[in-house]
């Protein structure tokens, strides 16, 4: 009997310590509140970065002129809620302070505070936006309020309401009862309907700025006892992007990590976030052309897990930073911290304005091709390359630079006279013509046969000398009135659009279509296929006709265009087709072609 009462007195100081136990649990359990709760905001003064804003609500709550609905909208996290909640408070104030504030001793206030006033109504519309919602909601506010001035109906993510429930709230929305008043809050403003724009005061919340984000968390850390470096929260700030909510959110998973000692490594560590230095070190070694440099720390950041794609879309942010530097007319544009900031100004005095633009455009266009790419590392690799070697000197050697040179070297070897060996034909007949002392019938052939078939490519090297058309061409020192024939007029005619600029390429293949022809002697005619060849013939016309003064020797020559009248839709045949039906109906063309090694213009 007594081991059984020594059983029950065991048994039920257990179950007192367990008791004791589980409730001491629970409450530290209840004790913790994440900091974007703990810290969020309950008055218009402890908002932050919405001054311009919260000072317009206060002025209406102090005045009295309040309108019967306001829409709030902005990106998340910048305390469009908050404010509707501390508005809606202040509205019911029984005693607002003298600035607008609500003084939280009135029984509003106290039901606001304890989350049982009858007069403040919240909704969600992403989870309530039936028509159903909406008409239970109207209802409501028939009803007047019991303690205060106003039925405020607060309605988050307004966007999300289907169209029928937005009609259904239009009218109480355009006519509401002198007692309501609406607060809508959303993130996407363009996706309400422009009646119910119309009929509400709009107020735009801006981003967070990175200072105004890193003196926030500042706050919140001293009131927590952590300790922390200004680098580290800077970090924080920006991976926030504007958003304070985030910051705060952030700010709660780094100080876990830490431990309660915010340091600047364990936070790029915590976030996964690529190190500044990497960014300012690119730079510095592209501005020394240290190519082999750069690629090794390219791959050192992807050897620690880091995409390449990230790592370009940092630099150019960091670019695009130390660009900003570079002047202080746009230094406040920098949403660094001061130390950053510091460290940009150092760097960009280094930078030159044009080596700057030209990284930026060549990241941008690496940004764009990345995800089509199928070798994403080499496309990197090859853009930080070519980062580099922009400051490189054009005289100075690197392995896998192209020489900026090398165009115009190209176009010195195009105007100098080509060589072109002889073929074996072409050769014996040269031998054969030196020992008999005249030319040799090959050698005349091959020239008759190119007058009637066409002109070679090294003639047209030769005979031209590939100059570019220019508007400044130079005139004829004399009066020249030399005679030329229908074939002297084609040939220069042709040569003449072979050397025409680049930018006239359009033109030049069209008018290798036409033939121009002798009128009566020197006038010179050609024929346009339709009228837009023939308007863009007369832009140049003062040009071709230079040219063919000076090329021909004949200052009295004049060109007529005239547009050919199509009887029924002809396609015209290019000089190739021409050639080539030749070659359909005589076959022996084809032969002493290959014969003679003739090339068609």
């Amino acid at each position: 009997m007594k081991i059984n009462q020594n059983l029950f007195c065991i048994s039920l100081g257990l179950h007192y310590l367990c008791g004791k136990l589980s409730s001491y649990t629970n409450r530290t359990m209840e004790e913790y509140i994440v900091s974007a709760r703990k810290y969020r905001p309950t008055t218009f003064d402890s908002v932050v970065g919405q001054l311009a804003l919260t000072t317009t609500l206060k002025n209406a709550v102090r005045s009295g002129k309040l309108a019967h609905a306001y829409l709030f909208c902005g990106p998340r996290g910048v305390g469009k809620t908050t404010c509707a909640r501390i508005f809606a408070k202040a509205i019911n104030c029984m005693t607002p302070t003298d600035d607008g504030e609500a003084c939280g001793h009135c029984e509003s206030c106290q039901a606001f505070n304890e989350q049982r006033s009858l007069n403040i109504f919240e909704l969600d519309a992403a989870s309530n936006n039936s028509v159903e919602h909406i008409k239970t909601l109207m209802e409501q506010t028939r009803i007047p309020p019991q303690v205060g001035k106003y039925k405020v109906f607060i309605i988050d993510e307004v966007h999300m309401l289907s169209t029928q429930a937005f009609n259904a709230f239009l009218k109480t929305l355009e006519e509401p009862p002198a007692h309501v008043i609406f607060i809508l809050a959303t993130t996407e403003k363009h996706k309400i309907l422009p009646t119910i724009l119309s009929r509400c005061q709009i107020y735009d919340f801006e981003r967070m700025t990175v200072q105004s984000t890193i003196d926030h968390l500042k706050y919140v850390a001293e009131k927590e006892g952590i300790q922390y470096e200004d680098e580290a929260l800077a970090v924080i700030a920006e991976k926030a992007d504007g958003g304070m909510r985030d910051a705060l959110s952030i700010f709660d998973q780094a100080a876990s990590f830490c431990q309660g000692n915010i340091t600047y490594q364990k936070v790029i560590e915590d976030l996964n976030v690529l190190d500044a230095d990497n960014y300012f070190s690119i730079i510095d070694l592209s501005i020394e052309n240290k190519v082999s440099d750069v690629m090794v720390l390219l791959n050192s950041v992807i050897n620690n897990g880091f995409d390449a794609g990230q790592l370009i879309q940092g630099l150019a942010r960091h670019v695009r930073n130390v660009l900003m530097a570079k002047d202080e007319v746009t230094l406040p544009l920098l949403e660094v911290s001061r130390q950053q900031a510091e460290r940009y100004k150092e760097q960009a005095k280094k930078c030159d304005t044009r080596f700057l633009y030209e990284a930026l455009r060549l990241m941008n266009q690496c940004d764009i091709n990345y995800r089509q790419s199928a070798n994403k590392r080499l496309l990197v690799e090859l853009t930080l390359i070519e980062i580099a070697q922009i400051t490189q000197l054009d005289d100075t050697p690197a392995a896998g630079r192209r020489p900026k040179r090398l165009k115009n070297l190209f176009k010195q070897l195009i105007q100098q006279p080509r060589q072109q060996k002889p073929a074996p034909q072409v050769a014996a007949a040269q031998v054969a013509e030196k020992k008999v002392g005249g030319a040799s019938p090959i050698a005349t052939s091959r020239t008759q046969l190119k007058k009637k078939i066409g002109i070679s490519f090294g003639s047209l090297l030769n005979a031209g000398k590939l100059q570019q058309m220019t508007e400044s061409e130079e005139k004829p020192e004399k009066e020249e009135a030399s005679s030329f024939t229908d074939e002297d007029l084609q040939f220069q005619w042709l040569s003449m659009c072979n050397r025409m600029p680049e930018q006239l390429v359009g033109i030049a293949n069209r008018m290798k279509m036409m033939k121009p022809v002798i009128t009566v002697f020197p006038a010179v005619e050609v024929v346009a296929e339709n009228q837009l060849a023939g308007e863009e013939l007369e832009k140049i016309h003062r040009r071709i006709v230079k040219t063919l003064q000076k090329n021909l020797h004949n200052t009295a020559i004049t060109l007529s265009i005239r547009i050919a009248e199509h009887k029924g839709f002809v396609r015209s045949l290019s000089r190739r087709e021409h050639y080539e039906e030749l070659e359909k109906k005589n076959p022996s063309v084809g032969k002493l072609r290959e014969m003679f090694d003739l090339e068609l213009a």
